[in-house]
């Protein structure tokens, strides 16, 4: 059995790299999750028409490292069709997001901590961790209550750097403990 996958859904491509740099940090397989209509205000709506099979069989894999956006404190509607349509075929899950809540923030209306309680209820003892890496990190302390800055910045190599690569590199760490 194979250890990890990272299965992922990024709109705006925070979530991709994330996404990628864990496989990539893992040495594990990745792959997209795609919806089967990609139309946001579907999303906002909580429409769901589905998404597509997944390439692998998770039941390949011991565990599934879950990738992909908090809009406005909601698990978005891919996230939740990936849940719903393969849970009974994982076995461990690690949810991880690049989100717009920051730490501070996270258990307050639109904060990423709502998100993780209903994650952890939805899948019970499979879900092992829920991690954040909030856009607010990688903003210059003058950017940081700039809504137009914070909706304009997505993760790259280049300003993956300072707190947000110290949290990642725990992660990192933290995984390799985790069984």
């Amino acid at each position: 059995m194979k250890k990890d996958i990272v299965v992922y859904y990024s709109r705006k491509g925070s979530n991709k790299f994330l996404a990628e740099k864990i496989s990539k940090s893992l040495k594990c397989d990745i792959e997209c999750i795609k919806p089967r209509l990609n139309i946001f205000i579907f999303f906002l709506m909580k429409i769901n028409f589905g998404i597509r099979n997944l390439k692998h069989n998770l039941k390949e894999y011991d565990r599934v490292i879950l990738c992909g956006p908090v809009w406005m404190g909601k698990l978005v509607v891919p996230l939740r069709s990936f849940i719903n349509k393969y849970s009974d075929s994982i076995d461990k899950l690690v949810f991880v997001t690049c989100c717009g809540s920051s730490d501070e923030k996270k258990d307050e209306k639109f904060g990423h901590g709502i998100v993780f309680k209903e994650v952890e209820s939805i899948l019970k003892y499979k879900c092992i961790l829920c991690q954040a890496f909030p856009i607010i990190m990688v903003l210059p302390d003058d950017k940081k209550e700039d809504s137009d800055a914070f909706m304009k910045t997505h993760l790259n190599d280049e300003n993956f750097t300072g707190e947000i690569a110290d949290r990642f590199a725990s992660f990192i760490q933290n995984l390799s403990v985790i069984k």
